[in-house]
This record gives C-alpha cells, sequence and structure tokens, in this order.
C-alpha cells in the first residue's frame, strides 16, 4: 500500500470538520480516501496531555445513542401507558 502525505493544514482542516461541524470520523476518513486510525492518530497526537479528543469522539457518540435508546423507551412507555 503506497503512504501519501498529508499536508499540515489538511490535517488540520479534517480535524476541525469533525470537531466543529460534528462530521465523523469515519466520513471524514471517506471523503479525504484515508484510514479512520489515521485520523485517530493525528488526534491522539494532537492533544497529548489534554484529555483525549478521541475519547470525546466516543463519548459523544455514545451519548447519541444513549439519547435515542432513552427516546425509543419513552415512546414504548407512553404507548404502554395509554393501552391501560
Amino acid at each position: 500500500m503506497k503512504k501519501h502525505r498529508i499536508a499540515p493544514d489538511v490535517k488540520e482542516q479534517i480535524i476541525n470538520r469533525i470537531k466543529n461541524d460534528g462530521v465523523s470520523v469515519a466520513q471524514a476518513a471517506k471523503d479525504h480516501g484515508i484510514s479512520d486510525q489515521t485520523i485517530y492518530g493525528w488526534i491522539a497526537k494532537k492533544v497529548e496531555g489534554q484529555p483525549s479528543f478521541s475519547e470525546l469522539i466516543r463519548l459523544k457518540k455514545e451519548n447519541a445513542q444513549l439519547l435515542q435508546l432513552v427516546g425509543e423507551l419513552t415512546l414504548k412507555l407512553s404507548e404502554s401507558q395509554k393501552k391501560k
């Protein structure tokens, strides 16, 4: 597999899209033809000594999944109470 160098300004743009625009790492990787792991590596290097940006991304994704689950459970509970 051939390695391509990504210009630092392009790396910064990709990371900013993920951080500020809510673009997923997978989508950014797909858009730029690079692997998810490459982006996660950039993020890890960028935030050394600070809370991990990759951890923040993971937590945001988990939070969204939990909110969806709470919504689904709320609907089910509401439906079951209406049947009474």
